[in-house]
């Protein structure tokens, strides 16, 4: 039996650009995942790959709570998240990337979104309305742009709750699948809006913001943000390195200290041709 498997764009295989990401939040785990983002790009320059010009999205500021469990210090309490992060990488690994201190949302203006769209969108966001916002504004612009560079690709989510999150590799659109007598190439992977719509409906955006650490670890353990942004960066590393991919993303139980990889199969509500 043929084994299902997602051959990336060759935008992503063969780049004669650095990939566009973009990265919307830069709270628990957007601050961890902008370093995993970072060191990737470090090694995959060195391999000869042009690496990724980034964008970080969040309009937030540092506040007390962040620090320790997120990527602050206290130098940085009341400054915007995204700017210090962003500064911060850039001088670390000295790349030029951007801060955007705004929300990846359809109140933004369309100049700004248009603008600075990106092949790779990567959200890191606590709320459910967010999602389905990201993926409207995703497959909007897809549209509107076509096949051009910048034009969105690609979306991985990450969501979590105390001790567990997941991770899910989407398709904005079809990905062109090469001919394969050996595999069946899947051109469509579905969004977490589309194949877990129910669940995330169910959901209620109401969780309120910690006054203090104590109070901010009763509601994420310390760790469960940083292993989804290192498995993320173990994910796309693979894919880009590999250049296909036999999961799409991951469930993590730290309670359990267990991952259960999402494999890719060829029965979604769309289908690659298979030669």
């Amino acid at each position: 039996m043929k084994q299902p498997l997602h051959f990336m764009d060759n935008s992503f295989i063969n780049p004669t650009n650095p990939i566009s990401i973009n990265i919307i939040g830069a709270g628990g785990t957007g601050s961890h995942m902008i370093a995993a983002i970072a060191r990737l790009n470090h090694t995959l320059i060195a391999l000869g790959h042009p690496g990724f010009t980034v964008q970080l999205w969040d309009d937030d500021t540092v506040s007390e709570t962040n620090v320790g469990r997120q990527l602050f210090a206290d130098s940085e309490i009341g400054l915007p998240k995204s700017v210090c992060l962003i500064n911060k990488v850039n001088r670390f690994f000295g790349t030029d990337w951007k801060a955007i201190t705004q929300r990846f949302e359809k109140k933004t203006r369309t100049n700004i979104l248009r603008e600075n769209m990106a092949s790779l969108t990567i959200s890191c966001v606590d709320e459910v309305k967010p999602r389905f916002e990201i993926a409207d504004l995703l497959l909007e612009q897809h549209i509107k742009m076509g096949h051009v560079l910048d034009s969105p690709t690609y979306w991985i989510d990450c969501g979590n709750s105390r001790y567990n999150g997941q991770v899910i590799l989407a398709t904005v659109g079809d990905v062109r699948q090469p001919d394969s007598k050996k595999y069946i190439p899947v051109a469509f992977l579905p969004m977490v809006t589309d194949e877990f719509k129910d669940s995330l409906l169910t959901q209620v955006d109401n969780r309120e913001p910690s006054c203090s650490m104590a109070e901010a670890l009763a509601q994420q353990s310390l760790f469960i943000n940083s292993t989804l942004a290192n498995l993320t960066g173990s994910l796309l590393e693979q894919a880009i390195r590999q250049g296909f991919l036999e999961y799409r993303g991951f469930f993590v139980d730290l309670l359990r200290f267990r991952a259960l990889p999402i494999k890719i199969t060829a029965h979604t509500d769309r289908m690659a041709n298979a030669a």
